[in-house]
């Protein structure tokens, strides 16, 4: 008898899987990784990046006053990678809209499926309805053949008995 367990199955038994988060957990982890765009497995994740020049930009006029150079450049630096971690994020954004317009086509479907169910349904219900009808009438057709038949023999066995009683009042 097989054990049934919520995890990978290894000839023919069960094993249970061990996960490091759970699925509440995963989705946290998940978000989070969107938000921030930690999806790079090299260098530093692109918000940090982006934080660091951002803050690095910000604290330079306070070092010198003669420093626009430095400041120019940071400035310019900052805007760069501002662009490149917008660009991931328009991205997306533009995953995110195809992925809600298709998640509004499957509802659409989804309701026009359930549609065709209660048709189905309602055509099922007819069909039952309309057989027991025609297995009424078939029984109600049976019976009437069956009287027709019985009146039938009935009259030919009253015609035969008025002839043998007008031949029994001739004969006599």
């Amino acid at each position: 008898m097989e054990s049934e367990c919520r995890g990978v199955w290894v000839r023919g038994r069960g094993v249970a899987a061990h996960y490091a988060f759970g699925p509440l957990e995963d989705d946290v982890i998940i978000k989070h990784r969107l938000l921030t765009r930690m999806t790079t497995t090299r260098g530093q994740p692109p918000l940090k990046k982006l934080q660091k020049t951002f803050t690095s930009l910000f604290v330079e006029p306070d070092k010198n006053e003669d420093n626009y150079g430095d400041c120019d450049k940071l400035a310019k630096t900052f805007l760069q990678e501002l662009s490149t971690f917008k660009i991931p994020l328009l991205k997306s954004k533009a995953v995110v809209d195809a992925n809600l317009r298709e998640k509004h086509n499957f509802d659409e479907l989804r309701e026009e499926i359930n549609r065709h169910i209660k048709d189905i349904a309602t055509l099922d219900a007819e069909n039952t309805a309309s057989s027991r009808m025609l297995e009424l009438r078939k029984k109600q057709f049976a019976l009437l053949l069956h009287v027709v038949d019985e009146l039938q023999n009935t009259i030919e066995e009253e015609q035969k008995s008025l002839i043998e009683e007008k031949e029994h009042k001739h004969g006599m």
